[in-house]
């Protein structure tokens, strides 16, 4: 499984972004998809999730009400749309998926990563 992100860059804070996350490798509606951020000297956080289906989400603390997180499986593709960015948001972002053995809702655990994408807020 390959996963491809793309869509970061320079935003002002109040901005918005949408990152893309595109998989090959495998059937891509499989399983659970998930994104995770690591800022600069802390550890990895898990920003959002949605089912196989796109039918259930979940959502970090820091993040409910301002991102979200949708897919294209037609298009093998998940989204993460950020609103309201704030300086806090600055991270690489990452997009995940389990294998079809350790899927679940959530799962447990993640076993595919992207190669990040970074996204950096301005105040």
């Amino acid at each position: 499984v390959q996963l491809q992100a793309s869509g970061g860059g320079l935003v002002q804070a109040g901005g918005s972004l949408r990152l893309s996350c595109a998989g090959s490798g495998r059937t891509f509606s499989a399983t659970t998809m998930g994104w995770f951020r690591r800022a600069p000297g802390k550890e990895r956080e898990f920003v959002a999730a949605i089912n196989l289906s796109g039918t259930s989400t979940y959502y970090g603390d820091s993040v409910k009400g301002r991102f979200t997180i949708s897919r294209d499986n037609a298009k093998n593709t998940v989204y993460l749309q950020m609103n309201s960015l704030k300086p806090e948001d600055t991270a690489v972002y990452y997009c995940a998926a389990p294998t079809v053995s350790r899927d679940g809702w959530p799962p447990i655990g993640y076993d595919y990563w992207g190669q990040g994408t970074q996204v950096t807020v301005s105040s």
